[in-house]
């Protein structure tokens, strides 16, 4: 009889054998984030990419003109998205309409814990960005946005990495809230990080979903410090997998000092992530 394998070393073999064959990422997505690094390209390489997948078009001008996004008139095709909103935006909006489709599952605790993820995600999104323009980056919010999106995607990969040993009965381990919470604060900023290097992404995002955390982290790095107040700001309200930790002091946050951000802007960037639901989905 082989004798069963405690759940941390079933997490890591499932990792170290095939880490980016999760479905944490959109393939089309990841190659709109790749191509808008390189700074060469045109509208056209753009409107070709998405045009691989036409659902995900059709995603992308929902997600154009939802409450968040929308103008005075509604956005008929993804030519007129770029040209409104530009290409980042919509590098943003394909990997946003296409991400929500991965935080499900058919395991009750596992799908719970991938809703309560995806709030957090998006919630941080939207907040990173809001921040980078209060603190005067308006040329950094876009890439925030991203940041803010994918910072947790170490967490997601995690959660699909126990949904696959759950399904293939791998474990009898009491699989709790609390024992995935543990797996995924202690794993996810490396696996993060190791699953967006392997996608080739940017290294600024690479390095958010390594560093959102630690306590030793560049202050010069707009995205990151951006990101992690962000956070901060998320799990005082209870945006995400935990309950709210009102006890938070956002304000006296090394990154909201490095930022310059007084306790009117922090109150408004609370009120920015509560609203952060005018992105449609579904």
């Amino acid at each position: 009889m082989t004798e069963e394998k405690p759940l941390v070393q079933l997490i890591q073999d499932h990792i170290s054998s095939g880490l980016q064959d999760l479905p944490v990422f959109h393939t089309v997505a990841v190659k709109l984030q790749q191509l808008l690094s390189t700074r060469s390209f045109e509208i056209d390489d753009i409107i070709e990419l998405i045009g691989e997948d036409q659902s995900l078009s059709s995603r992308v001008l929902k997600v154009a003109n939802s409450s968040y996004y929308a103008g005075l008139t509604k956005i008929a095709t993804i030519k007129d998205a770029i040209i409104r909103l530009g290409a980042q935006e919509i590098a943003n909006m394909a990997m946003l309409a296409s991400q929500f489709e991965f935080y499900q599952s058919s395991n009750e605790t596992l799908n719970r814990m991938m809703q309560g993820l995806w709030s957090h995600s998006l919630a941080c999104a939207v907040g990173a960005k809001w921040t980078a323009r209060k603190a005067g980056y308006p040329g950094m919010a876009s890439e925030a946005f991203m940041g803010g999106l994918l910072h947790d995607i170490g967490k997601l990969a995690l959660l699909k990495v126990l949904d696959d040993i759950l399904r293939n009965k791998e474990t009898s381990a009491h699989i709790s809230d609390q024992l995935i919470c543990e797996i995924m604060g202690a794993m996810h900023e490396e696996v993060g990080y190791n699953l967006m290097k392997g996608w080739n992404f940017p290294d600024f995002y690479c390095d958010i979903a390594n560093g959102h955390h630690k306590s030793n982290f560049d202050q010069s790095n707009i995205l990151l410090v951006s990101v992690r107040l962000a956070n901060l700001a998320c799990s005082k309200l209870g945006r995400g997998v935990g309950p709210a930790d009102p006890a938070i002091a956002i304000f006296s946050a090394p990154e909201a000092q490095f930022l310059g951000l007084k306790e009117i802007a922090l109150a408004e960037l609370e009120i920015v992530i509560e609203d952060a639901d005018g992105i449609t989905m579904s």
